[in-house]
């Protein structure tokens, strides 16, 4: 029998190896084996995305390959997002996400929508290509407690400042906490446009979201 981190090891290989075959093969095996659905998404699917992304910044992998390689690791999801343990809650927080407009690279932004769907958030998901006045919208139709923006292009980082702007001339700002993060994100970006959190990836912008509500809660 096959330990658990070599299995995790066979799912990161299918993801970054563009095999979705062996992506869906290693995720049936992960769940007869007992191993947590989220652990095998987490160590494995999305360290094998992780690895792409890196063979990505070098230049050993084009738009292409990364694309390929996000398909091997859907297809692992499918399998195992079912047997995911989610937690229960009498009211759920609401989080509006998507790709802000002029971007429709949407890896990222899916990843943090499952794991927050995991975390029993309740999401509108916008897609891509989303221009300000359409989260605003969103934002004011469902009462959104946190609003999810990313980007894996410099070129439309401004995008997310306009969404904060927006929000404050609709009054908003003060009832909504701005979660924002991708590629070219920073710490020191997210503190210049006054975003409530950059998170690095999909387990952090959970910790993030979990951690700003508790916070406005203690506040109020």
């Amino acid at each position: 029998m096959d330990s658990q981190q070599e299995i995790l090891d066979r799912l990161a290989e299918g993801v970054r190896e563009m095999d979705e075959e062996l992506a869906v093969q290693a995720s049936y095996e992960a769940l007869e084996n007992k191993i947590d659905a989220l652990t095998a998404i987490n160590q494995g699917l999305v360290v094998g995305m992780n690895e792409a992304g890196f063979l990505y910044e070098q230049e050993e992998y084009f738009v292409p390959e990364l694309l390929l390689c996000s398909d091997a690791m859907y297809a692992g999801l499918d399998v195992l997002s079912p047997h995911i343990q989610r937690n229960t809650a009498e009211s759920k927080q609401k989080v509006v996400i998507g790709v802000v407009e002029g971007d429709t690279h949407d890896i990222g932004k899916n990843l943090v929508k499952l794991m927050l769907e995991v975390a029993d958030f309740e999401i509108y998901d916008l897609g891509r290509d989303v221009p300000a006045v359409d989260f605003i919208s969103k934002v004011k139709e469902v009462g959104a407690d946190i609003v999810c923006l990313s980007t894996l292009m410099s070129t439309t980082m401004d995008r997310m400042a306009d969404v904060i702007e927006l929000l404050k001339k609709e009054g908003l700002r003060e009832q909504v906490l701005v979660m924002i993060g991708g590629g070219p994100i920073s710490q020191a970006f997210a503190n210049r446009i006054g975003a409530d959190a950059y998170s690095e990836n999909a387990i952090g912008a959970v910790k993030d979201a979990k951690r700003l509500l508790s916070e406005k809660r203690v506040a109020i």
